[in-house]
C-alpha cells in the first residue's frame, strides 16, 4: 500500500507552493534538496502535466518527478557516513522506484531473478534520468525495486484478494486504484494466490511474522532518514543504535504504544544512564542495544537498517580460515606445554623430597646450597627467557641461540617461563656420565678387536684406498656444513668508539651490579607509550656482530625518529613496533588490530616501516595504506617470499583501516618484493641489514626506495663501514641513558 505521506506529496500544489520541501509528521520542514540542472534556464511556459490533487488515499504517480525530468533538473541523493541514502531526495527517489516497480514490472507469480533484464534496465534508466544517484548506483536501485515489487504483490494479496475469498465475483476485476493492471494478469495472479501451494507458504510466513515482537513505525525514510533527522533536531548529541531503535518505535507524539517495546525502551534508558555515569563499560558489539535485547543474529545488526553487516558496523576483521596442519600444530603445542608443566612439577616434588632426606642425614645442612643461582635479571624482579627456537633473536642459520632477550609484558615475542635446575638432577647426570664412560670403554675394546681382525684380512694396498675414500667423504661433509651455516669472522672488526664506551659500562656497572638499562619510547614513535629495557648481553652481542632481538631494533627506530623530526619528515614516515607484531607476540587478530590502529592515526599518506621476525630471521615490510600496497625487503639472497602469517597480519590490518575510513578497498592488497637490496654475507647480519634499510630510506627525502631497491640493482653486501655507522648511532643513543 502507498503510505499517507506518499499521497501528500503526489503534487506540488498540495505542498502549499513550497520549494520541493518535504514535511515530517510534526509538520517541520526538512532540509531542501540539492539539484543538478543540464539546462541553462528553466522553461518560461508552464508544463502540461496535470497536478490535480487526488481525493482520498490513492496511488502515487509522482508527476513532479516527471516534470523535473522534462526540465532536466535532477535532485542529488545524499548518503550518511555508513553509505545509506538519506534526506528528502532519497525519500522521493524511493517513492519513484515504487511507482516504476508497480507499473512496469508484470504482475506475475515469479521471483525477481526471473524478471527479464530489459525491464530492469528500463527502471534503472528512468531513475538515473530523474536523480543523481551517486554511490550504490544501479545495484541499490534495482535491489530497492525488487523489494517494492514484492511488497506491492503482498499488499494486493492482503487487502484485495484474501478478504474476498468467499466473494469471488469481487475478484473478477483489478482494484479501481490500480487501473493499470491488465485483466489477464490479474486473473492469473488471483488464481496463484488462491492455490493450495500459496496457502501453505502464506501460513508459514504468517507464523514467522508473529514471532516479531518489536515492530518499528518507520516510513520510507528508514533508519538512515531517522538518523539524519535526529542529527538536525539533536545537534551535538551522539546518536547510537539504541537511541535509533527506541525512536523508530515511537508514534508522532513520542509515545510507545506497545508495552513490550516500552519495557525494552525503559531498560535502554537505564543502561545509557549507567554508561554516562561510568558504572557500565561497553565495547564493540557488546553495546547498550545488545545488553537490552540479547545477542545479534549472525550477519545482522539491529537498529541501523538493512544492508549493514557486523563487519562494517563494528569494524571487525574477516575471520581467517585455519588450516588443518596449523590446528594440528597448535594441538601438539598445547599437549607439550601441559606435559612440560607436569614434568616440572614432578621434578620439583622429587627435589623437595631429596632436600628433606638430606636435612635428616646431614647435620646443619643448608638447603640453599642446592638451590639454582639467581641471575641479575631475577634480582631486578624479571623472568628469564626460555631457550626458545622462536625467540626474538634472529639467526638465519637456525643454529642454537646463545643468549636470549628479556622483554616486558607489553612487548615480549614469546611465552617466558623459568628454567629450574636441582641438585637431584645433577646427581642423576653424574651417574649417567659414569655409565656412559663404562659403555664407551667396552666399545673401544670391541673396536680394537675389529681393527686387528681387519689388519689380518686385508692387505696394505686396500687399507690405503679405504683411508683415501674416507678422507674424501669427510672433506665433502665439512664443505657442505660450511656452505649451509656460513658465519663471517667478526673478531677482528674494529668496534666504534661509542660502542667501546658502552662495553666498558657493561663491565664496570651493569654486570657487577646486576643492572639493566631502561627506555621510555614516546607515543609518537609507535602510536602508544612503550617501556622497554636493554640487558648487558644485548650490548655484548651487538658489539660482537651477533644476532639481535626486537628491543635492539626498536631502540634504533627510536633513534631514527630523531632524524625524522630534524628533517620534518614525521608526517611522511611512521614506525610499527616489531616486538608487538612478530611471531609469538599474540594472536593473528591481535597483531592485525595493532597494525590497523597504527594506520588509523594518520591520514594515510605516510609509509610505515615494520621490521618483522617470522622466526629466527628479520625482514622489513613497508606499508603504504592509502595505495593498499606493501613492499617486502629481505636481506637473504635468492627469490624470497613473504611469510604467510605476516602477509595475513598486514592484509587484515588494511581491511580494518578501509572500514575505518569508509572505503571499499581492493579485493586484495598489492604486495611488491624489492629484490635489489644488499644481501647479508652470512647467517647473523639480518637484523643489522634491516636497520640499515630503514636508515637508507629515511635519508632520502623523496622516499624513492622502490627505485633504489628495484630488480637489477647491486645486490652485493653492505661494506662493514655502513653497518658500523648503524652500530655507532645505536650506541651513541644508548649512551645517553647511562647513569
Amino acid at each position: 500500500m502507498v503510505s499517507e505521506d506518499q499521497s501528500k506529496y503526489s503534487g506540488s500544489k498540495k505542498n502549499g507552493g513550497k520549494e520541493l520541501g518535504m514535511v515530517t509528521p510534526q509538520d517541520k520542514p526538512l532540509k531542501k534538496m540539492k539539484f543538478v540542472s543540464s539546462a541553462e534556464k528553466e522553461p518560461s511556459s508552464p508544463t502540461t502535466i496535470s497536478e490535480d490533487s487526488k481525493s482520498g488515499r490513492g496511488m502515487s504517480t509522482m508527476p513532479r518527478v516527471v516534470k523535473r525530468k522534462l526540465q532536466k533538473i535532477k535532485p542529488v541523493v545524499e548518503y550518511n557516513k555508513r553509505g545509506k541514502g538519506c534526506g528528502p531526495a532519497h525519500t522521493e527517489m524511493q517513492s519513484y522506484i515504487g511507482v516504476l516497480a508497480r507499473s512496469r514490472v508484470p504482475l506475475v507469480d515469479k521471483k525477481w531473478a526471473d524478471i527479464p533484464n530489459d525491464i530492469k534496465e528500463q527502471i534503472w534508466e528512468a531513475v538515473d534520468m530523474a536523480f543523481v544517484v551517486g554511490q550504490g548506483g544501479k545495484t541499490s536501485v534495482l535491489s530497492s525495486a525488487a523489494k517494492k515489487w514484492k511488497d506491492f504483490k503482498s499488499t494486493l494479496t492482503r487487502h484485495y484478494i484474501l478478504p474476498y475469498i468467499n466473494e469471488r465475483e469481487k475478484l473478477s476485476q483489478p482494484p479501481e486504484v490500480y487501473k493499470f493492471i491488465e485483466k489477464a494478469e490479474w486473473d492469473a495472479f488471483v488464481a496463484s494466490r488462491l492455490s493450495k501451494d500459496f496457502e501453505s507458504v502464506h501460513s508459514q510466513h504468517a507464523q514467522i511474522r508473529e514471532k516479531l515482537e518489536y515492530n518499528h513505525r518507520l516510513s520510507r525514510k528508514g533508519y538512515a532518514g531517522l538518523e539524519d533527522q535526529l542529527e538536525e533536531t539533536m545537534p551535538g548529541v551522539e546518536i547510537d543504535r539504541s537511541t535509533l531503535w527506541k525512536k523508530a518505535r515511537q508514534d508522532k507524539h513520542g509515545n510507545i504504544p506497545d508495552p513490550k517495546v516500552a519495557e525494552k525502551a525503559k531498560l535502554i534508558d537505564e543502561l545509557q544512564k549507567q554508561v554516562a555515569e561510568g558504572s557500565l563499560s561497553i565495547t564493540g558489539s557488546n553495546d547498550v542495544l545488545t545488553l537490552a535485547l540479547g545477542p545479534e543474529h549472525p550477519g545482522r545488526v539491529r537498529g541501523v537498517g538493512a544492508g549493514i553487516s557486523p563487519k562494517q558496523f563494528f569494524n571487525l576483521p574477516r575471520p581467517q580460515r585455519v588450516k588443518f596442519a596449523d590446528q594440528l600444530k597448535e594441538s601438539v603445542r598445547i599437549v607439550l606445554q601441559e606435559e612440560t608443566k607436569k614434568m616440572e612439577a614432578r621434578i620439583e616434588a622429587e627435589r623437595e623430597h631429596l632436600l628433606s632426606q638430606l636435612s635428616h642425614l646431614i647435620p646443619n645442612f643448608d638447603p640453599s646450597m642446592l638451590k639454582p643461582k639467581t641471575s641479575p635479571c631475577q634480582n631486578q624482579g624479571l623472568q628469564q627467557s626460555p631457550m626458545n627456537p622462536m625467540s626474538d633473536k634472529a639467526s638465519c642459520s637456525g643454529a642454537e641461540v646463545r643468549s636470549l632477550h628479556l622483554e616486558d609484558d607489553t612487548a615480549r615475542n614469546g611465552e617466558q617461563q623459568e628454567q629450574t635446575k636441582s641438585g637431584a638432577l645433577d646427581n642423576q647426570d653424574e651417574e649417567k656420565k659414569e655409565e656412559n664412560k663404562d659403555e664407551q670403554k667396552m666399545g673401544e675394546k670391541k673396536d680394537e678387536g675389529k681393527k686387528e681382525e681387519k689388519k689380518e684380512n686385508k692387505d696394505e694396498g686396500k687399507e690405503e684406498d679405504t683411508n683415501v675414500e674416507e678422507k674424501k667423504e669427510e672433506k665433502q661433509d665439512e664443505e657442505h656444513d660450511e656452505e649451509g651455516n656460513e658465519v663471517v669472522d667478526y673478531s677482528n672488526v674494529e668496534v666504534p668508539s661509542s660502542l667501546q664506551s658502552l662495553c666498558g659500562y657493561v663491565e664496570t656497572t651493569l654486570k657487577p651490579q646486576g643492572k639493566i638499562m631502561t627506555f621510555n619510547i614516546e607515543k609518537e614513535v609507535f602510536g602508544a607509550d612503550r617501556s622497554t629495557f636493554v640487558l648487558h648481553e644485548d650490548i655484548t652481542q651487538f658489539s660482537g656482530m651477533e644476532e639481535i632481538g626486537a628491543t635492539v631494533v626498536a631502540v634504533y627506530m627510536r633513534c631514527l625518529y630523531d632524524l625524522l623530526r630534524e628533517a620534518n619528515m614525521c608526517s611522511m614516515v611512521g614506525f610499527i613496533d616489531p616486538a608487538q607484531v612478530s611471531a609469538n607476540a599474540g594472536s593473528l587478530t591481535d597483531r592485525s588490530r595493532i597494525v590497523a590502529s597504527r594506520l588509523q592515526k594518520t591520514d594515510g599518506e605516510q609509509i610505515f616501516m615494520m621490521p618483522y621476525n617470522p622466526g629466527r630471521h628479520w625482514v622489513l615490510l613497508i606499508v603504504r595504506a592509502k595505495r593498499e600496497t606493501v613492499y617486502f625487503l629481505d636481506p637473504l639472497p635468492g627469490n624470497r617470499v613473504v611469510d604467510e602469517e605476516g602477509k595475513n597480519i598486514v592484509n587484515n590490518a588494511l581491511k580494518i583501516y578501509n572500514s575505518h575510513i569508509d572505503r571499499p578497498g581492493r579485493k586484495a592488497p598489492i604486495w611488491k618484493t624489492l629484490p635489489g637490496t644488499p644481501k647479508q654475507p652470512s647467517s647473523v647480519e639480518c637484523g643489522y641489514y634491516v636497520m640499515r634499510f630503514m636508515r637508507d630510506i629515511i635519508m632520502d627525502p623523496s622516499l624513492e626506495f622502490e627505485k633504489k631497491f628495484a630488480k637489477g640493482k647491486d645486490q652485493a653486501p653492505y661494506p662493514q663501514a655502513a653497518i658500523d655507522e648503524v652500530r655507532k648511532e645505536w650506541a651513541e643513543f644508548v649512551c645517553l641513558h647511562m647513569d
